[in-house]
């Protein structure tokens, strides 16, 4: 297990941070990636939040402040949960491993953006609602694979004690057959449509992204008008347009962590890349398919079934304790998505 110092250094990572191989936009259009022994693959996991926090900052450098001083809030937040800081049952909190901590339960209010070009595209009222009840088994750790948590890992999962309801669901044609990552789903005046109250709902828009790319989401701090989630329709829910191995909802799980501020587990670079988090193991590189247990990477175990890895939906079902206190510390008391809690 790790610890995390998040001083000078630690902020640069977060801000800097690419996916793992510094993808360009040309390589995701082979919708290819090339793992560690050189292999091709057109079945592997492929989220882009990462390249779209650089582009971003690249974009913004004002970006970088804010997300310094959510890092700052997070951190302090942490500590204060911490055994030895002021909560009456520890010894300093110098342990890597984080605390089960309880908090009052809150509701995410979810607003899905449909937009489609078939008839596939189009999905059904029940695809959406089985990826709600995603969301809530998988963040409430009511999922029935947590049974399958290595007991090596049974101490540090975690019931995050957050909830989605569906507040809406907008339907858009368009004569556009992909989207890429550029935004455009999310702006009306390029043929996509605007997000709904950002501060207070979580907008999900599911369309075809392109690229062999299943979602991508916006860390807490970017702009409000391109605030949210995009996943691809055929890698939303547990039913209906759903291309394996990517049917299980999971992908949305995923996305929605990194909406929460969750880096992906091996920290996007080698094993001193942190995700700034300390129960989770450092590994040098992202996981595919189902990998065997163990799998060491770093002189540790990898996490391998966790929802920020890169395992295949059937191979992912926990969240950890140190996620989950990641999680709550911007859904709390001035927090940056502090709005979205009821």
């Amino acid at each position: 297990m790790k610890k995390v110092f998040l001083g000078f250094t630690a902020l640069a990572l977060i801000v800097t941070a690419c996916s793992k191989d510094e993808i360009s936009e040309q390589e995701i259009t082979q919708q290819q990636i090339i793992k560690e022994n050189g292999e091709k693959t057109g079945e592997s996991r492929m989220c882009h939040s990462d390249y779209n926090l650089k582009k971003q900052l690249e974009e913004n450098p004002e970006l970088a402040n804010k997300l310094a001083t959510i890092e700052s809030k997070t951190k302090r937040f942490i500590d204060s949960k911490r055994p030895g800081n002021g909560n009456g049952n520890g010894n300093g909190g110098g342990d890597t491993d984080e605390p089960a901590t309880d908090f009052p339960v809150v509701n995410i209010p979810v607003y899905i953006h449909v937009i489609y070009n078939t008839n596939q595209e189009n999905i059904s009222d029940a695809q959406i609602n089985s990826q709600i009840a995603v969301l809530n088994e998988d963040f409430r750790m009511t999922n029935s694979d947590a049974n399958q948590i290595p007991s090596e890992f049974t101490d540090n999962a975690a019931d995050t004690q957050i909830n989605f309801t569906l507040a809406g669901v907008t339907r858009t044609f368009s004569t556009r057959t992909s989207w890429g990552t550029r935004d455009d789903m999310k702006k009306s005046s390029q043929g996509g449509v605007d997000p709904i109250d950002p501060a207070n709902y979580l907008n999900i828009w599911v369309c075809n992204i392109g690229g062999g790319i299943l979602g991508y989401a916006q860390f807490p701090g970017g702009s409000a008008a391109t605030d949210g989630v995009v996943v691809g329709p055929q890698y939303f829910g547990s039913t209906g347009y759903l291309t394996a191995p990517f049917d299980g909802g999971r992908t949305t799980t995923h996305e929605v962590g990194h909406y929460l501020n969750l880096r992906h587990i091996w920290g996007d670079g080698r094993c001193r890349q942190d995700d700034f988090v300390v129960d989770t193991p450092s590994s040098d590189r992202a996981n595919y398919g189902c990998p065997a247990y163990p799998t060491t990477h770093c002189k540790s175990t990898d996490m391998t079934m966790n929802y920020m890895d890169y395992v295949d939906d059937t191979c992912m079902y926990m969240f950890s304790n140190g996620q989950k206190l990641r999680m709550r510390a911007v859904l709390e008391a001035g927090g940056a998505r502090e709005s979205l809690a009821n």
